[in-house]
């Protein structure tokens, strides 16, 4: 464990020194090392992941072959059919053989589309991720500097307020947001639209246009919980010795805040954002659902009611990769906002 105190770097700041225990490896050979403990430690989450994926989803009622082959099939038809998909097979031999195409890079073939689901899983993502990243970067920006305030503002009526109004956005379902704000400024106001998408290839400003609603939507929603973290924060740095010595020296309150408070307060908020991320990944479906918008969540949905199991497994699984990247990615930042923080 890294031990840290504070010194005196110049007239006007005050920044943490970390003192490194013997043995740990600085600069670029202990950030390779850091990553590979992290992607070995990575690999039994991801392994869990895909046993449960497999098995939950045939533990759903319906039969592929007969949505496929629709009710009037005989039992010969479906026979071959499960055959072809080799869903007759013991459930060790489909998890081995499913396993062993995605260790190749394939996800196998849409059941319903005929399609490789590793090229409708990518196809898909890029919108949703889209959508989410936007999102938690404006929530970020918002919450942050709300719960900044609200922690020097502390017990006062700003702070009541911007509690308030954080609890709110946090109880509100995004499915109701999505649609009242469809209601205002798709159908009362009519400045956004209401309905379909238009991909950037073909008119990148009418596809902005179509991203503001879904957007804000998640902004109201993550705002409030990113909100009460950074406030947190905030307040239990402000109660520091390093911040009442930097106040005692005289400095602008500006400086406080923004060059001792924030750096040291975010990082609990940055831990966070990448939940945040990981949760918007899982479920996203229903905004765009709400949008109708081709992202990843709605084809998750459809590949479910369409009992279509590769695309079940890639979706489920790619989530799951990038809940893990998103964490990994979080732990690299942590110390180049909390200097008490190394990569050990």
């Amino acid at each position: 464990m890294a031990i840290c105190c504070w010194k005196k770097a110049d007239d006007d700041s005050i920044v943490p020194r970390q003192r490194k225990r013997k043995g740990t490896l600085p600069g670029r050979v202990g950030l390779i090392g850091f990553l590979f403990r992290r992607l070995l430690a990575a690999i039994p989450t991801v392994l869990l992941v895909s046993v449960a994926v497999f098995l939950l989803i045939r533990m759903i009622p319906g039969d592929p072959a007969m949505v496929m082959l629709g009710e009037g099939a005989n039992d010969a038809a479906l026979s071959a059919f499960r055959s072809e998909l080799g869903l007759d097979k013991p459930l060790p031999v489909q998890f081995i053989v499913w396993a062993e195409h995605v260790v190749r890079g394939d996800l196998g073939r849409s059941i319903l589309l005929g399609q490789p689901v590793s090229m409708l899983v990518l196809d898909r993502l890029q919108l949703s991720a889209m959508i989410i990243l936007l999102a938690v970067a404006v929530a970020s920006v918002l919450a942050v500097a709300a719960g900044l305030l609200a922690a020097w503002r502390q017990n006062t009526l700003t702070d009541v307020g911007i509690v308030a109004l954080a609890t709110v956005g946090l109880s509100l379902p995004s499915f109701w947001i999505g649609l009242l704000l469809l209601f205002v400024f798709g159908i009362k106001l009519n400045w956004l639209p209401v309905v379909g998408y238009v991909s950037f290839s073909e008119d990148p400003a009418q596809a902005w246009r179509f991203l503001v609603l879904p957007v804000l939507t998640l902004v109201v929603v993550e705002v409030g919980v990113l909100t009460r973290m950074a406030r947190a924060s905030a307040v239990e740095v402000l109660r520091l010795e390093y911040i009442t010595h930097a106040r005692a020296k005289g400095l602008p309150e500006r400086t406080v805040l923004f060059k001792h408070a924030l750096p040291n307060a975010f990082a609990p908020t940055l831990t966070m954002i990448g939940i945040v991320i990981g949760a918007l990944l899982g479920g996203i479906a229903v905004v765009e659902t709400v949008f109708t918008l081709p992202g990843l969540g709605r084809l998750l949905v459809e590949a479910i009611y369409g009992r279509d199991y590769p695309v079940i497994q890639g979706c489920l699984l790619v989530i799951a990769l990038a809940y893990v990247v998103v964490n990994l990615v979080v732990d690299l930042l942590y110390p180049i906002f909390d200097p008490r923080i190394g990569l050990e």
